[in-house]
């Protein structure tokens, strides 16, 4: 299994609409692909929260191929459509990695 993981650091004061963005548009967007099992939406507890909160966005897709045709056929336009939305004010890291146990 394959665990997508995208951090995002969102500004204290776009955190209302942008949970509402991932919950209601963004989120959904993502699995209509019907790439990823399932998914889990995280606040990141214990760090500095003066430049806003940090979230994960954690995607489980049953192998690489699945991930691979997400990222062609899905991804791009999604990322733009974010970048629409939010431009550089919300800050993302994007990690991919493999279940081992």
């Amino acid at each position: 299994m394959i665990l997508y993981n995208i951090t995002y650091l969102v500004p204290k004061e776009l955190i209302g609409k942008w949970l509402k963005w991932m919950k209601e548009e963004h989120i959904p967007g993502i699995m209509k692909s019907e790439l990823f099992e399932k998914n889990t939406l995280l606040q990141l507890m214990n760090l500095d929260e003066q430049d806003g909160l940090t979230y994960a966005l954690q995607l489980y897709a049953a192998s690489s191929f699945d991930y691979d045709e997400y990222e062609l056929k899905f991804a791009p336009a999604l990322r733009l459509n974010a970048s629409e939305q939010w431009g550089e004010q919300v800050l993302t890291f994007r990690t991919l990695m493999r279940i081992v146990q």
